[in-house]
């Protein structure tokens, strides 16, 4: 069994409320959840208006498939217009 780890440090754009940046990072959340079958949540950050901190988790049975989901993920993120990464950490175990 293998885990994988990621977690995201993002800036918000166009967020100007925490109302706001709740729609935003549950679009965002939800469309992580649809496009990639793993785990999401906010985990960072939750009083920040611009900012925000996502955890991901995923199962599987090999490394490099739990790899190469989670720099799709990056890569996904990175091509939002509406953010932008600041940092990553990825980790399988």
């Amino acid at each position: 069994m293998v885990i994988g780890i990621l977690e995201l440090e993002i800036k918000l754009f166009f967020s100007d409320s925490l109302k706001n940046k709740r729609r935003i990072i549950k679009s965002l959340i939800d469309r992580i959840r649809n496009n990639f079958n793993v785990s999401v949540s906010e985990i960072r950050h939750q009083d920040l208006w611009q900012r925000a901190g996502l955890g991901i988790a995923l199962l599987t049975t090999e490394g490099k498939f739990a790899q190469s989901i989670l720099s799709k993920i990056v890569d996904f993120i990175k091509k939002d217009k509406k953010i932008s990464l600041i940092d990553s950490r990825m980790e399988i175990m």
